[in-house]
């Protein structure tokens, strides 16, 4: 099924703002306890500077969104394009439980579990969304590395703060 122009313009812009909003809404936790909780935090010696994440993560939510709209452009009447959807929409819920657990709940341990099972979700959406669209696989290729990273990072603070 061919969406119409202006459909398409919509679901552009819904696919791209839904990560935004998902985002918006994690960083309300985060801002809410980055300069108190967090800076008390022993962190490894590869931390970024904290301003770093906020255009990181943007950039992020902006390429997932591209992407679950190329999935959603084949028609979402086809099994693999629902299927790929759930998926996406799970990730992009547990990347919004990972704020609240780590920065909303101050537990580090809770956040090292929940960006543990956000990394597999996150191999399940591009596995489902490589039956789709190889272009849409690459695009996560950068979130993916960037929540290994933030996982290194998670983990490691776990390890300098054990009752953090």
């Amino acid at each position: 099924m061919k969406f119409r122009p202006i459909v398409m313009a919509l679901l552009f812009i819904f696919c791209i703002a839904l990560p935004l909003i998902i985002g918006f809404i994690g960083s309300s936790f985060t801002m809410a306890h980055i300069t108190g909780w967090y800076l008390t935090l022993q962190k490894p010696w590869f931390s970024p500077p904290n301003w770093v994440f906020g255009p990181a993560w943007t950039i992020l939510y902006i390429l997932m969104g591209l992407a679950w709209w190329l999935v959603l452009k084949h028609g979402f009447e086809k099994r693999t394009v629902k299927t790929a959807t759930v998926w996406f929409l799970l990730q992009l819920g547990v990347n919004l439980l990972w704020s609240v657990v780590f920065f909303g709940m101050q537990s580090v341990a809770g956040g090292f579990v929940v960006i543990l099972a956000l990394i597999l979700l996150i191999l399940l959406t591009i596995h489902h969304f490589r039956q789709v669209s190889r272009t849409a696989v690459w695009l996560l290729v950068p979130y993916l590395c960037w929540t290994v990273f933030a996982t290194l990072l998670n983990g490691m603070i776990l390890v300098l703060n054990p009752f953090g």
